[in-house]
């Protein structure tokens, strides 16, 4: 992949920059981090201002150069993130632009890029995190809607959802692999009860999700029934491959943020901790060339989807996230038990990062079969 930058995307850099400056500044100001009407209000109201100043397809439709450079510009100015809106912008939209129907495109990719629909995704259950091909939610068929009914968990930003990606098993006869459907379920819909779960980090982004003979249109089912297994590998490959992009740029900027602490609390003079700094600047220098690589995999690969490499990033990103706010937590001393000092709830909610989209155990399993070509475990 050729990442050397034409004029054409300096210019747009400029451009970018030019725009961020003149825009972030007339933001209202941050909701409070419980109050998620209002955070996903705002979240909406800045996916709506990209739109409006045509950047709001670039995770979809620039190429892989130019959404580096968005990633870059967006996080270094210190632009919101994507937020409430991360599964419809990063994984369920980028799946139903490759899997789904004209229709289907046409109904949900444009209320997502305009800021007026959300979506969360409903794939882990009780029983099915890891092992996500054991998940137990039944849909039947009656008619032109299928009505699902089983629970699940982890559903990101259910209560303020109006789309959810769900996983059914729409045949029970099946191999575990064979029998699962990829639909998209209206939030809603009768049946549908949520209930916010709290984290260690004190939010409650995640919910429980119970259905209870839900019924969703045929018309809504993404791919073919019982191939839903092989949709699903779709959204995780975006969902690894390239969503964490932008967080890459944000632990760099964090790196730096730490360095400066430490010289100015007194702990630039400790060797360990240099080295510490030192191996994880080259650790996260190794991880945005691995994006960079991974977006031209887009470009490269059928269909525009990431390949396997996304497995390779994601596993060693989780692991460096983590000792990133390890270090925070070292250069801050005995303040990193003050949950107001900067970093401290980021180094809790590090801890989810080897668990979501997918575990390192099972990231080193897709790593070891796909990428060395190992014999798979019995």
């Amino acid at each position: 992949m050729d990442l050397t930058y034409t004029p054409q995307e300096e210019d747009f850099r400029a451009r970018l920059r030019e725009w961020l400056a003149e825009v972030l500044p007339t933001l209202p100001p941050k909701p409070s981090p419980d109050d998620w009407p209002a955070r996903r209000a705002y979240d909406l109201g800045w996916q709506r201002a990209l739109h409006d100043a045509g950047y709001a397809g670039v995770h979809w439709d620039a190429s892989p150069t130019t959404r580096l450079i968005f990633w870059e510009e967006t996080e270094r100015a210190g632009a919101p993130y994507v937020g409430a809106n991360f599964v419809g912008l990063l994984h369920a939209g980028p799946t139903i632009a490759t899997e789904g129907t004209p229709a289907q495109r046409e109904r949900w990719l444009p209320p997502i890029l305009r800021g007026e629909e959300v979506w969360c995704q409903g794939f882990s259950e009780p029983e099915a995190g890891s092992d996500l091909a054991s998940l137990r939610t039944r849909a039947r068929r009656d008619g032109d809607h299928y009505v699902v009914s089983g629970s699940k968990l982890w559903t990101s930003h259910a209560e303020v959802a109006d789309w959810c990606e769900l996983l059914v098993r729409t045949d029970s006869a099946a191999p575990r692999h064979r029998g699962i459907t990829w639909l998209a379920m209206p939030m809603d819909a009768p049946g549908v009860t949520v209930r916010p779960l709290r984290t260690l980090a004190g939010s409650a982004e995640f919910a429980e999700m119970f259905l209870d003979e839900v019924r969703v249109p045929v018309a809504d089912r993404v791919g073919a029934e019982n191939d839903g297994w092989r949709v699903t590998m779709v959204t995780l490959s975006f969902e690894r491959g390239t969503a964490f992009a932008g967080e890459v740029v944000a632990c760099r900027r964090v790196l730096g943020e730490l360095a400066r602490e430490a010289r100015a609390g007194g702990r630039w003079d400790d060797p360990a901790l240099r080295r510490r700094l030192g191996r994880l600047n080259a650790e996260f220098r190794a991880l945005w060339r691995l994006v960079q690589w991974n977006a031209g995999e887009t470009e490269t690969a059928g269909g525009g989807v990431p390949g396997v490499a996304g497995s390779v990033f994601k596993l060693r990103y989780s692991h460096a996230r983590q000792e990133l706010y390890d270090t925070a937590a070292a250069v801050l001393g005995p303040d990193c038990l003050d949950l107001d000092r900067p970093w401290v709830l980021d180094r809790l909610s590090s801890l989810s990062y080897t668990i979501a989209a997918g575990t390192s155990q099972i990231q080193r399993t897709i790593v070891g079969e796909r990428v060395l070509g190992l014999p798979k475990g019995r």
